[in-house]
């Protein structure tokens, strides 16, 4: 399904507020989506990295900042 939305004619609330529909949307539809088993998988070796010291967790403006860094 394609939808095209006018953003050229939408006011930034109007914009604002079609987001907000969707994330509502969204999280209500969340519980019943189906995970694939390799997200859990992912999830459960960066848990182990990090029990193992070789991983560490960021607050998202230094993640932002190293990322940034990276691409330079």
């Amino acid at each position: 399904m394609s939808i095209i939305l006018p953003l050229d004619k939408m006011s930034v609330e109007e914009k604002i507020r079609v987001m907000e529909s969707l994330w509502d949307d969204l999280c209500d539809t969340a519980a019943s989506t189906i995970t694939p088993d390799w997200h859990g998988k992912v999830l459960a070796g960066r848990k182990e990295s990090l029990v193992a010291g070789e991983d560490e967790i960021l607050d998202w403006e230094t993640a932002k900042r190293r990322i940034s860094e990276e691409l330079k």
